[in-house]
């Protein structure tokens, strides 16, 4: 799927960032936009690494934004995945959304978050924000969850669990997407998320399997 197929779809100022770094949609991101992300459904998307997870969020969250529908919030379980992708949204974005990074003290509400429209955080720091009561929450139009598979965490799982409980019954009408390399029960979990399922094995790089022995790796 070209780019420029979906160029009424999304703001201009999106598709203009965007056509400076690709021409056509992977395939993931052709099927998502086939099971309706642009017009705000729910996705549980499911595809190997590097298959172009991240730009299926970032389509949804910054049409909500520049389209003035309501923020966005990136959920990561890493306090150093979300510096990284801070870094890379504000380079990517800056210029047309207002992006923070809030990995702190779990016991500030953060109030200067009022005034950013897409804000990466962990779990736990989400999870803590809530529990404020931060009045800008109910502005959140898109939810992403990277590395959803983590409900299976026996350690992060049950915070993320009860931070998306809580989310959908507080944000009734946002567009939730869960982003994961691995799934092992993807059908289950669309269903709880009331998503629609995309699933992908396509790789830019081929991947080969085999075995190293004696100095020899036998593919197979």
């Amino acid at each position: 799927m070209e780019l420029k197929s979906i160029k009424g779809d999304i703001p201009k100022e999106l598709y203009e960032i965007l056509e400076k770094e690709i021409t056509k949609l992977r395939p993931a991101q052709e099927k998502s936009v086939k099971k309706g992300l642009l017009q705000g459904r729910n996705l549980l998307v499911c595809t190997p690494t590097a298959s172009g997870k991240t730009l299926i969020a970032e389509l949804a969250a910054l049409k909500s934004i520049i389209g003035g529908k309501g923020k966005a919030v990136y959920i990561v379980p890493l306090k150093a995945l979300a510096s990284e992708k801070y870094r890379d949204f504000k380079r990517k974005y800056g210029n047309v959304a207002k992006i923070a990074l809030s990995i702190g003290n779990i016991d500030s509400a953060d109030p200067f978050l009022a005034e950013y429209d897409l804000i990466i955080t962990t779990s736990e720091k989400l999870d803590s924000l809530i529990r404020h009561h931060a009045p800008w929450l109910t502005n959140i139009k898109t939810i992403v969850v990277d590395e959803i598979h983590l409900l299976n965490d026996t350690e992060r799982g049950p915070t993320l669990e009860i931070l998306i409980t809580i989310l959908k019954k507080l944000l009734k009408n946002a567009q939730i997407i869960g982003l994961s390399a691995t799934i092992g029960n993807a059908e289950e979990l669309a269903e709880w998320l009331d998503a629609e399922l995309v699933v992908d094995d396509w790789r830019p790089v081929k991947l080969h399997k085999g075995i190293y022995i004696d100095g020899k790796i036998e593919f197979y």
